[in-house]
């Protein structure tokens, strides 16, 4: 049994090899309803204009440009009111020289109009007839019917995750169904015998399974769908029945904790077990995090994650959550989402690998600091007090107190 035992692999090698696994296969297509988070599978086009006629875009009165040429509150042009327009409807009348009609926000331009005078500077004579103080251009305070969306151009791209703007873009084109991949569905396996469900009283040496918790919410919130398949005790042959399992019925196995050198850490010997796995990082130049497995059977991830609660959430959150959104065939992963800050103190790291700081943010007047939480790989009470994560290049010894760095925020923030 050949074994790669912790040989650190930076966390920029890590990436590589995540951004080396191929999308899963398959597609669905779901209500706009339903949609909010997946990943489109295919280019929309659209079907048709939009909004598809003259609209206007102001509340005032629909005119021909060129009736109020030089217009000015000393000189105002004169036009006779010949009605209004109908929200909703198609105007049946017709705006010939010297003529205007009254017209609100979105509704349809009456022949003959090709702007709008905004209603301020609009003021009633008589019942029939206004003074307009403002000259306006053709097409001023009006939406052509190209302006929003051109017929047959794409309206979302593939790989695209759907947000709520552009189920209202679909909306407005009359599009109720798309196409999206499927989920992503990630095994997520507990190891350990002090281990137990949330539901029961920890005896001394026992602890509740936190990790199950965050990490399926971590999927979720990354739109996967995690199974758990359980509470794996400390048995070789258990572990390995359950990790295939996995294999059979999911895109990506996750197995939380087991990772780290000990007697009774199984996970890298039940992997070396199983036919065709190919170990790929044993160990991350990273803090907290180290002793983590990246490995694969066929183009499946197998993860094992530290089972301490804060090295592998934040082992999920900088490398998981990448390997998820590239397996659901999401496009644009390289894109900067990070908050610039100012460091609130001196912050000490060590050399030779990347340390992963879980800071709260702290607005003071304009500028926004990046203040530590510090807090050991075993409690969970700092992620929750934290708003994100600051990196430390391994080449660097720590932060200086007001250094502008750049902070990770956590995915569901």
């Amino acid at each position: 049994m050949k074994k790669t035992f912790f040989k650190l692999t930076p966390s920029k090698e890590v990436f590589e090899i995540i951004d080396k696994f191929p999308q899963i296969e398959g597609s669905e297509k779901v209500e706009i309803e339903d949609s909010l988070g997946r990943i489109l599978s295919k280019d929309i086009y659209s079907p048709s204009d939009m909004p598809g006629f003259l609209r206007a875009t102001m509340d005032g009165f629909a005119v021909k440009a060129k009736d109020t040429f030089g217009a000015s509150p000393t000189l105002p042009a004169i036009l006779k009111v010949k009605g209004e327009i109908k929200m909703g409807e198609i105007p049946s009348i017709r705006i010939n020289d010297g003529e205007a009609a009254k017209i609100s926000t979105g509704g349809m331009l009456p022949e003959g109009a090709d702007g709008v005078v905004m209603i301020e500077y609009c003021h009633f004579i008589d019942e029939d007839t206004i003074e307009v103080e403002r000259a306006i251009s053709p097409l001023e305070n009006v939406m052509q019917p190209d302006d929003d969306i051109k017929k047959g151009e794409i309206v979302l791209r593939r790989g695209r995750r759907i947000r709520p703007q552009d189920i209202g873009a679909l909306a407005g084109l009359g599009i109720r169904k798309i196409e999206v991949f499927r989920k992503v569905k990630v095994a997520i396996i507990s190891t350990g015998d002090e281990v137990i469900p949330i539901d029961k009283e920890p005896r001394p040496g026992q602890v509740r399974d936190i990790n199950r918790y965050t990490l399926s919410s971590l999927c979720r919130a990354v739109g996967a769908e995690p199974i758990f398949l359980g509470i794996c005790p400390d048995r070789f042959d258990m572990l390995k029945r359950t990790v295939e399992k996995g294999l059979e019925i999911s895109d990506t196995v996750w197995i939380s904790g087991g990772s780290s050198v000990g007697v009774r850490d199984l996970t890298l010997s039940v992997l070396d077990s199983i036919s065709g796995f190919e170990l790929l990082v044993h160990g991350i130049a990273i803090s907290p995090g180290k002793p983590t497995i990246i490995g694969k059977v066929g183009k499946k991830p197998i993860i094992g994650l530290p089972g301490q609660v804060s090295s592998a959430f934040i082992v999920a959150e900088v490398f998981l959550s990448r390997l998820l959104r590239r397996l659901s065939g999401e496009e644009f992963l390289d894109v900067d989402t990070t908050i610039d800050a100012i460091m609130k103190r001196n912050i000490e790291s060590a050399t030779g690998r990347e340390d992963y700081i879980r800071v709260r943010l702290i607005k003071e007047g304009e500028k926004i600091y990046a203040d530590p939480v510090i807090g050991k790989s075993g409690l969970i009470s700092p992620l929750v007090e934290a708003d994100g994560l600051v990196r430390i290049d391994m080449n660097k010894e720590g932060l200086y107190k007001d250094e502008k760095v750049k902070v990770i925020p956590f995915i569901s923030k």
